[in-house]
């Protein structure tokens, strides 16, 4: 690529005139194509649409950026580029700055659950009642087919997600040894659900693992929902301050209730009305749907008595 006061090695190979190389990158994949000689910043952005399609979300604002050698990382694409010769750019999401709505659709959420294991049981306060409400959490999940990630922390030593939790269906489980769930394979699987919006997060610890999770999905720009029943930590105060950290940067905090049928599930009336055509009985579907909601709102009565 070059341009009008184009930085110095932005490029390499020069080209003359036809097609010229270039690689196109978008979050953690990378994929070689070519543009006409003199191409800009319009068809770039066409090219990406063409290579990623489904895995962009056109309603989000992005910026382009090309390697410079120069510097040895990307810089932002400069005013009047045009594509000269070979070289690498990349989509990058700009985060929104704005207060976002939280609206929740099954069509654009994924379930992040948090290093629910065995070894944190007798630590991890209240640790009982966040299995119940995130147990809840992924029946829901397998009922409307909304995908779930599930980490666990250095489980050799720390063992598996406890037992009470069932990870049928998952779309991945995946072993962890850093404090983030953000995790190269678990970007490459965001990648793959197109029109994700929406991470709803939940799991231990509150002021550890989800904190620096939720940090850096708002800083991918995407909206993060902590379910407040369904995370704790060793120490109240420790988890108190953790949301309190998150709740100014746009990380929306709410309870299972909340998020529970009559709130996230019944928002996609289309997806509900399919999902009865093929299930047998619809009325055994609503009793279910009914008996979580009603089962949740029981045992949210009883903690406070």
């Amino acid at each position: 690529m070059a341009a009008a006061a184009a930085p110095p090695g932005a490029g390499c190979s020069p080209a003359g005139g036809g097609s010229v190389p270039v690689l196109f990158c978008f979050s953690v994949f990378a994929r070689p194509s070519t543009v006409p000689h003199g191409a800009g910043y319009e068809l770039l952005i066409q090219k990406f649409l063409s290579l990623y399609g489904d895995q962009i979300d056109i309603h989000r604002k992005f910026v382009v950026q090309l390697f410079a050698e120069e510097w040895s990382q990307y810089i932002d694409l400069p005013k009047g580029f045009v594509v000269s010769e070979r070289c690498k750019v990349r989509l990058v999401p700009l985060q929104i700055q704005m207060t976002t709505l939280g609206n929740l659709t099954p069509s654009s959420t994924v379930f992040f659950c948090c290093d629910m294991q065995e070894r944190f049981r007798p630590a991890i306060k209240y640790f009982g009642d966040i299995i119940s409400v995130g147990q809840r959490l992924l029946q829901g999940a397998r009922l409307l087919g909304i995908p779930v990630i599930v980490t666990e922390q250095y489980p050799k030593g720390l063992g598996s997600t406890v037992q009470e939790i069932d990870l049928t269906g998952a779309k991945l489980v995946l072993p962890k040894t850093k404090f983030s769930m953000v995790l190269p394979e678990v970007e490459a699987a965001l990648a793959e659900i197109p029109g994700v919006r929406s991470v709803v997060l939940f799991g231990v610890e509150t002021h550890v693992c989800i904190q620096q999770t939720a940090l850096e999905l708002i800083g991918r720009g995407l909206e993060v929902h902590i379910v407040a029943d369904a995370t704790s930590s060793r120490s109240m105060m420790d988890r108190m301050f953790a949301l309190e950290m998150c709740f100014p940067q746009d990380v929306h905090l709410l309870s299972w209730i909340n998020i529970s049928c009559f709130y996230i599930f019944c928002n996609d009336e289309e997806l509900l009305i399919n999902y009865h055509r093929q299930t047998a009985c619809s009325a055994a579907f609503k009793k279910l749907i009914f008996s979580l909601f009603t089962d949740s709102l029981r045992k949210t009565e009883n903690s406070f008595q």
